[in-house]
């Protein structure tokens, strides 16, 4: 995927990297929750105090830098803008954000990635810069992108991020061979993967994990009830009864079936949920379904639990056989976030060629 963001970039004072950093946690607290437009952070600075901060508000508006200027008030004249996100330039539902960090009185704005809707794509900066404000592009671009990556990968290739969720033990099992699997993570990882639910625009599961485990896959941690997104059962041959725990609760969280061959047509379902809106979907499945996406190249991240435990080779699989015949074709992830969770690690992997 092109970049959406320019590699020749100045270089930044710590200050701004600072305050871009925040604005990228603004934004993280958003995902999930704007819609189809993406979850930006905006941090309003004047003489090196925090005078105006918001994110995209839940469905999508006002934008973050509305949000900001109307905190800061008559404080943002002469003040620094930080925004994870190239401020849009054109008219839609609401203003275009550019026009109004000019009216405000802005002097510089520092960004971290470009916006690449062609609506957008640098008139933003272009509008600004020509207002006699100091424009300062790529602060900290690459940390922004990672909040990002779904609202660019629908712009771009017109399909939502697909984040594949797993927990496994170190040899690789999700669960001894009669089947039991709780838990192979303890209760921080497994606050954290909630926490990853909320983030997401839809969870998509399949058939098989339904039938064995009859989860909810809603969020039910830190006030995160509310932000549980909607659920597809991918289930071709039917075999899903009605009553299953998923599908309780359909006025709160929605929960769509899809069988038939179309529950197999991974790419046509895909490119309709971006044309719906969806920038960012979650897979939380069982082998058969993490490895068809996974042998068909549509798995973007990989969002990996992993637990200092050993099953053995009895144990059952957290993947199916990807038809691998030489070392050329094994892909090195990048990692883009690693961090503990109590006894166990959590890995934020990157797909090659993805970004």
């Amino acid at each position: 995927m092109p970049s959406p963001h320019s590699h020749d970039q100045p270089a930044h004072s710590l200050q701004d990297e600072a305050h871009m950093r925040r604005a990228i946690e603004l934004a993280r607290e958003g995902l999930g929750a704007t819609g189809e437009n993406p979850s930006v952070g905006c941090v309003i600075v004047k003489d090196g105090t925090i005078v105006g901060q918001a994110r995209t508000a839940d469905g999508g508006r006002p934008h973050a830098e509305a949000g900001a200027l109307a905190q800061a008030g008559a404080a943002a004249q002469g003040a620094t803008a930080y925004v994870t996100l190239e401020p849009c330039s054109h008219h839609g539902r609401t203003p275009p954000c550019s026009q109004a960090l000019i009216a405000a009185g802005i002097a510089k704005v520092v960004t971290a990635c470009r916006d690449p809707d062609p609506r957008v794509s640098g008139q933003g900066l272009e509008q600004l810069a020509a207002a006699g404000i100091e424009v300062v592009p790529g602060c900290l671009a690459d940390q922004a992108r990672v909040g990002l990556q779904g609202f660019f990968q629908r712009q771009i290739h017109g399909r939502p991020l697909v984040t594949l969720k797993m927990a496994s033990t170190l040899d690789g099992k999700i669960a001894l061979a009669n089947g039991q699997s709780q838990w192979i993570t303890g209760p921080q990882a497994r606050r954290y993967a909630h926490r990853l639910r909320s983030e997401a625009d839809m969870i998509v599961t399949g058939a098989g994990t339904v039938l064995a485990d009859d989860p909810q896959l809603t969020c039910r941690y830190d006030g995160l009830e509310a932000r549980s997104p909607r659920r597809v059962v991918l289930d071709r041959s039917a075999k899903v009864a009605k009553s299953a725990r998923i599908f309780a609760e359909q006025d709160i969280t929605p929960t769509q079936r899809i069988t038939g061959p179309e529950a197999e047509d991974f790419d046509a379902l895909l490119k309709s949920w971006g044309q719906d809106g969806i920038n960012a979907v979650l897979i939380e499945s069982g082998p058969a379904l993490a490895t068809a996406f996974l042998q068909r190249g549509l798995v973007d991240r990989l969002a990996w639990f992993l637990a200092p435990k050993i099953m053995g080779g009895d144990a059952r699989s957290a993947l199916g056989t990807l038809g691998l015949v030489s070392m050329q074709e094994v892909e090195a992830w990048r990692c883009l976030e690693e961090r503990t969770l109590g006894e166990d690690r959590f890995f934020l992997l990157e797909r090659p060629g993805s970004s």
